[in-house]
This record gives structure tokens, C-alpha cells and sequence, in this order.
């Protein structure tokens, strides 16, 4: 028979046990309840300041979902331009570690053979009286997407090219492939001397009266490559003999087209 002294020792032990065995449940169940109340209270904050910084008519249809630090953007806007505004501004809000950009450019529907004529002629005089005939950057539609390409001589004309591009009505998107030349002082004396080589030929000073048709010149580590349209095969060979005359030049890529020829595969020398 066991003592009623003894009978309570078992039983208050028995109790202790209980409740220690209890614990481990409590304190687990209770931080993962809080932790994921306190994430969604971070995300509803991020997701109102980004609202907050999306509070203009042009984004009026846009809409914010937050999930683990990524914002998704979706909804619809004009133009690309704001597209890319609101993509930007997202990026900028704390506690946003990456944007997907879903939003649709609704706007204007222009046809990708009139949109592609409209750009160039304004991607022509880009950039005029600050070097524009050192910048050879491409143009390319296919529905409703933009694709610059080729090579700028800055980074500001690269963003120049790409924010007159982004603020056209009828651009859907915009793809960034423009390589920017190398900051480099022999390349820059290079760009100088191949241009006044050019231009001082006879034949060719006529293609420095139109800013916006010059004979483009890159350069990139003393290898220049040519660009642009001239009137005749002579003259795209003239301006290829004289760039690959200057001091210092490694090779010549000639690019030139001839107008009113196509499929004409570009020359090089050196």
C-alpha cells in the first residue's frame, strides 16, 4: 500500500510532466501565427507605398500585388513611357527586392512599317550638334516592340535614343541592345581625324550638309566601323579608303549602304 504522502508526490509530478510536455506546443504554434501576420502586415505596407508612389492619372489602371519582396505590376497605361515610370518608381520603394512588370501598353495602334519609318526619322536627328554622326544605333518593330541596337558613342545618347523611342504612341515595349563605345581619349581622337578625313574628300563633303544622314563613325579600341546611306558604291568605298588612312586605325568595317541597293554584305579592310 503507498503512502497518501507518496500518492501526492506522484500525482504533482505527474502534473509537472503534463504541463512541461505542453510547452514545446505552445511556443512553436504561437511565432509561426505571429511571423506570418507580421509578413503580411510588411507586404500590405510595401504594397501601399507603392500605391502611394503609382498615385497619378497615367497609372490609374494599374494594379500592386506584393508576395516574399516581389511587386507584380499588372493592369493597363497609354503609353510605354509609363510603363517603364512605374516600374522605375516601384523599384525605388523599401522592401521591394524585385518587380515583375506585367502591364499591358494598350493606346494607340500604329502598324509596325509606319511605326518603324516615324522612329527613324526622329532617331535621325537625335542628338544633333552633340556628335550625333558618332552614333550608329539601329531600329528594328516587330508587333509593336522596339529593338534598339548598334552602338552609341555616350551613355547619354544611348538614353536619349531609348526615352524618344519610349515616349512614341504605338510602342508596346522596348528591348535595349545599344552597346555604349569605351570612354577612351585615343578613341575620341580617332572619331575626329577619320571624320575630317572623310569629310574633306570631294565626294563625301555633301554627306555633312544633312545632319540627320551623315556617315556615321564607331570606334571602339582604334577600330572603326562606317554607317549610313550614300548615293553610290564609289562613295562607300572612297569613305573606306580614308578612314583606313588615319594614324592609328586597326581595321575598318564598312557598313555603308547603298541607297537604292539591298542586301549589299558589308566590307571591311585591314
Amino acid at each position: 500500500m503507498i503512502p497518501n504522502r507518496n500518492i501526492g508526490r506522484l500525482t504533482l509530478a505527474g502534473f509537472v510532466v503534463g504541463a512541461l510536455l505542453t510547452l514545446p506546443l505552445v511556443s512553436v504554434a504561437m511565432p509561426r501565427t505571429s511571423a506570418a501576420a507580421s509578413m503580411q502586415e510588411d507586404e500590405n505596407a510595401v504594397s501601399t507605398a507603392i500605391q502611394a508612389r503609382l498615385n497619378k492619372k497615367q497609372f490609374q489602371n494599374v494594379k500592386v500585388s506584393v508576395a516574399s519582396g516581389v511587386a507584380t505590376l499588372s493592369g493597363t497605361v497609354d503609353l510605354y513611357e509609363y510603363k517603364a515610370d512605374a516600374d522605375k518608381r516601384t523599384h525605388k520603394v523599401k522592401g521591394v527586392n524585385a518587380v515583375r512588370n506585367e502591364i499591358q501598353v494598350t493606346g494607340s495602334n500604329v502598324s509596325d512599317d509606319e511605326l518603324k519609318q516615324k522612329l527613324l526619322e526622329k532617331l535621325e536627328y537625335d542628338r544633333v550638334g552633340y556628335g550625333n554622326a558618332f552614333n550608329a544605333i539601329s531600329l528594328n518593330v516587330q508587333g509593336g516592340v522596339v529593338t534598339l541596337a548598334g552602338h552609341a558613342r555616350t551613355d547619354v545618347d544611348k538614353d536619349s535614343a531609348l526615352a524618344l523611342v519610349s515616349t512614341y504612341p504605338g510602342v508596346k515595349d522596348v528591348v535595349d541592345d545599344v552597346q555604349v563605345d569605351p570612354v577612351s581619349i585615343m578613341d575620341d581622337q580617332i572619331r575626329v581625324k577619320v571624320a575630317r578625313a572623310v569629310y574633306s574628300f570631294p565626294t563625301l563633303n555633301k554627306y555633312a550638309i544633312n545632319p540627320g544622314k551623315p556617315i556615321r563613325i564607331s570606334v571602339q579600341g582604334g577600330n572603326v566601323e562606317l554607317y549610313g546611306v550614300v548615293d553610290s558604291k564609289a562613295d562607300k568605298d572612297a569613305a573606306g579608303i580614308r578612314a583606313n588612312g588615319v594614324p592609328g586605325v586597326f581595321s575598318v568595317k564598312n557598313y555603308i549602304q547603298v541607297a537604292n541597293e539591298s542586301n549589299e554584305k558589308p566590307s571591311g579592310s585591314k
